[in-house]
């Protein structure tokens, strides 16, 4: 779900890891959130509230006992109107402060005040986070339905190697996007394939298309967020692999064919972003092909497996949802597929459109099921991908 103005109250303590959360402001912006932020006297010694000032392009708040005129009783007034309540760096001293209740400034007082679930992004020294102290206090506040972003095992900034690491700040957005999105896919198990196949010719050589399996992986994400399990096979793509989701890498068509075959029997979608090669080589030349070694190159090709039409024709409970990647005939060439494959449901794109097709981030879209053609505007893929999920809602 989009964080366009949502409002995000965000606590800032004091760790070395609160650079980054310089870069999650950012982000968080970008997205459209709307932000106020308090920060402890440590996180002061570490990072200018000017910083996060113009950064988050709101007022920073520091001391519950400033100079000047209190407008409003802060520690009330600011979690009372914030949607969310997101601590980075959570370090071990303010959680276990909030853990017992102690509110001896304003970030605690106004965690104290807030009487929803707090997001704690965890950030900490290996040996520290793994106290029985700390791990008692993170006990306490998950018993509470407190929630935690995790920290990430890498080089901590003491130049040791363990937990403790702040999560890197995509993800961060990306767990707060998930926190505000609706759970209407609870229960289902949904499949997606992305990105596109090689088919290899020599060592060196392979047949490809432009797909860059952006598609493919807004749709798991998406689907993610909304309460699904997904699995995601893909092909090789350039992207960031997503959390919280089984990943299946894969090269070939035949590759594909096998791994969707592994989980359809168990899965109550498929949804086939994917666009795997049609062919293949007959042969596979085990060693590079020399320029020298003919002055014509020829390559007998034979076609793969259908992999979105054997799925549509073997299903059982299934919805399998396919794609049409065309350049002329959009609608007509769309039908004819969703008829011969026997899908549910098929995507259709005209990739010659501008802001539509391979390597960009927007699309513009067509689904059509039997009954009917719903054409959508131009939109950002993150959004198509709601739609497609929108047709598996019970």
């Amino acid at each position: 779900m989009s964080l366009k103005n949502k409002k995000i109250l965000l606590g800032v303590t004091g760790g070395i890891s609160i650079y980054k959360v310089c870069d999650l402001v950012s982000r968080l912006i970008k997205k459209g959130a709307i932000l106020e932020i308090i920060m402890t006297e440590a996180a002061t010694k570490l990072v200018s509230p000017l910083v996060f000032e113009t950064m988050g392009r709101c007022k920073v708040y520091t001391d519950m006992f400033h100079e000047g005129h209190h407008e409003e009783v802060e520690h009330i007034e600011l979690p009372k109107r914030a949607d969310a309540f997101l601590i980075a760096p959570a370090s071990g001293n303010t959680m276990a402060k909030i853990a017992h209740g102690i509110a001896d400034n304003l970030l605690t007082s106004a965690a104290l005040a807030y009487d929803r679930d707090i997001i704690f992004a965890v950030a900490m020294n290996t040996n520290m986070l793994n106290n029985l102290s700390t791990q008692d206090n993170i006990k306490i506040l998950k018993d509470r339905k407190h929630k935690f972003i995790e920290s990430n095992v890498g080089i901590l900034a003491c130049n040791t190697i363990g937990d403790g690491r702040l999560a890197e700040p995509v993800e961060i957005v990306e767990y707060m996007e998930d926190y505000f999105t609706k759970k209407d896919l609870i229960g289902k198990k949904i499949l997606v394939t992305a990105g596109p196949t090689r088919e290899r010719i020599d060592p060196v050589r392979y047949l490809s298309n432009d797909s860059s399996g952006k598609m493919g992986y807004s749709i798991a994400k998406a689907a993610k967020a909304r309460g699904a399990s997904v699995t995601l096979i893909t092909g090789p793509v350039k992207l960031d692999k997503p959390n919280g989701i089984d990943i299946e890498e894969i090269e070939s068509t035949e590759d594909m064919f096998n791994a969707v075959g592994k989980y359809f029997d168990n899965t109550d979608a498929l949804i086939m972003a994917a666009a795997p090669s049609d062919y293949r080589a007959r042969n596979i030349n085990s060693n590079k092909i020399k320029k020298e070694d003919t002055d014509k190159f020829e390559i007998d090709f034979i076609e793969n497996k259908d992999i979105v039409k054997y799925f549509g024709n073997n299903k059982n409970k299934q919805i399998v949802i396919g794609f049409a990647a065309e350049t002329t005939n959009l609608i007509d060439n769309a039908k004819s597929k969703l008829k011969r494959k026997n899908l549910d449901y098929i995507v259709a794109n005209d990739v010659t459109k501008k802001g539509a097709g391979f390597n960009v981030d927007t699309n513009i879209v067509s689904v059509i099921s039997k009954d009917e053609i719903v054409d959508y505007p131009i939109m950002d893929k993150t959004e198509i991908a709601d739609k497609i999920l929108d047709l598996l809602v019970d």
